[in-house]
């Protein structure tokens, strides 16, 4: 869009005022501006990576960035479904203050600019290829593209019509590893199943292993993908000051993973790449959050975070720099989500709140009384395949029945895990007593966060979540024996 147009859309706000002051900034060194190409997959979980530490997916691309780059051990989404977690990223803004935008199928309001947007009216050439913001409707937005920018059919399109004295921003956002897959597709590619590390929260079936193993095919069609994207990037010569982030915008798509605020739900492979700044080989321990993405992209191009963004720039931990005096500390992360599928009575959310940090999860369900992964028999916000048909048809198997129940029964109002004893998040000992110190300390903890930010829950509020429209897709099937689009 043209920089006066945008302009015209900020208004007299705030926003437009900083963003003036920040360009003039920008403007007097243009030439110092990288490129940022954003990769991103569609429900892929920490650690399936070769950097990680994964025997069996294979992830070149990944990990090659991670050994020219940095590696984050503990990067978390804002929330653990697709849209409000793409809009977080796009924004700098906590889901719960995105209005409708903090719901899956919904709409993000133009009132909410993002860094796209931004980078673009200070010079950049925007781009976006495949799935950028949602699913969702840009209709009554007062959007004319998707968020992420305008569309291109690949990255090599892209660049054939990119000026050279001109940065870019570029979007690609990947299909993969989205359900459905082809059954027995990793088998099939000569995976050994046996090798597979089994998350403790389902069951160990070779069904479950064969599903997993379907999922990794994805996982690495995403991988190969970004690696067409990096070796274009050499090819143009533009490497050097590009920065490249590869990541997901949630979970994998599994009972009791994608659409809840536990491990597999929210913890994200992430690596960024950067070498004209950023010295390679590292690994960056402190917790960050994806809100974080846009003011770290607009500090790197010049430009200041717009006041009302709530992640904080983490440009610092790539650079190795001394932090901001300002800098937060980076010793948890809060997590959340409102309504992901229309899986429940009356169209209802299931609304969570969460913190993490190296010792607990510390997690508020707001509506208890609520089916969390939509009411039965569908439960519909657990995506159609064959692990979820294995945990429903064997729910009344004695070795299945407390997996079935972790992943689809009603939860208490609080969860409390202790992860030096338990990572994979299987016993909730809020209610023990000598846990009530911890428990209260981060419910206090929770509860400020949520004021701070406007959260509409902080005070019994949130109703409007309920009551946004859901503007595509189609009712889950029951048992599992369906696929909704998510």
């Amino acid at each position: 869009m043209e920089r006066r147009a945008f302009f015209e859309r900020l208004g007299s706000t705030a926003a437009a005022v900083a963003l003036a002051d920040a360009l003039r900034a920008a403007e007097s060194a243009p030439s110092a501006r990288p490129n940022i190409v954003f990769a991103i997959a569609d429900d892929w979980s920490w650690p399936h990576a070769g950097a990680y530490g994964d025997k069996v997916v294979k992830t070149p691309a990944f990990d090659r960035i991670a050994s020219k780059g940095v590696l984050f051990e503990r990067a978390y989404v804002a929330a653990a479904s697709c849209t409000p977690s793409r809009g977080a990223i796009l924004t700098g803004q906590w889901p719960h203050r995105l209005e409708a935008g903090g719901n899956l199928w919904s709409h993000l309001d133009r009132k909410f600019a993002c860094y796209p947007d931004l980078l673009e009216a200070a010079g950049y050439r925007v781009g976006c290829t495949r799935k950028g913001w949602g699913p969702g409707s840009t209709e009554g937005t007062g959007r004319t593209r998707n968020p992420a920018g305008p569309n291109f059919r690949s990255f090599g399109e892209f660049l054939k019509g990119q000026p050279k004295d001109k940065p870019f921003c570029y979007w690609f956002g990947s299909h993969e590893p989205h359900r459905g897959y082809k059954l027995g597709s990793g088998k099939a590619s000569g995976m050994n199943l046996d090798a597979i590390a089994v998350p403790p929260f389902l069951p160990d079936d070779p069904a479950v292993r064969s599903d997993i193993a379907d999922y990794y095919v994805e996982v690495q069609m995403f991988d190969g993908q970004v690696g067409e994207i990096l070796k274009a990037l050499d090819d143009a010569g533009l490497a050097e000051n590009t920065i490249v982030v590869m990541t997901s915008d949630n979970g994998m798509p599994f009972p009791r993973a994608k659409a809840n605020c536990y491990e597999f739900s929210t913890h994200m492979p992430l690596a960024i790449r950067w070498p004209a700044r950023v010295k390679g080989g590292r690994k960056v321990e402190e917790f960050v959050s994806f809100t974080d993405f846009a003011p770290t992209f607009l500090e790197a191009a010049g430009l200041k975070p717009l006041p009302e963004m709530t992640g904080r720039s983490m440009l610092h931990l790539l650079t190795g720099d001394a932090p901001p005096a300002d800098a937060p500390k980076r010793d948890h992360v809060f997590v959340e989500r409102e309504r992901h599928a229309a899986c429940r009575a009356g169209n209802a959310s299931y609304p969570m709140r969460a913190i993490r940090t190296a010792e607990f999860l510390y997690l508020r369900n707001l509506a208890p009384d609520r089916w969390p992964a939509g009411d039965p028999p569908g439960y519909g916000d657990i995506d159609g395949g064959p692990s979820k048909s294995y945990l429903l048809e064997h729910k009344d198997d004695p070795k299945v029945a407390r997996l079935f129940a972790l992943a689809c029964a009603k939860r208490p109002a609080e969860e409390l895990y202790d992860l030096k004893k338990d990572p994979a998040e299987l016993d909730n000992v809020a209610d023990r007593p000598e846990y009530a110190e911890a428990k209260k300390r981060l419910r206090t903890q929770l509860d400020q966060w949520m004021a701070a930010t406007a959260d509409p829950r902080a005070k019994g509020g949130g109703a409007e979540f309920d009551s946004y429209p859901y503007v595509g897709g189609r009712p889950p099937q029951p048992k599992g024996k369906g696929k909704e689009k998510q």
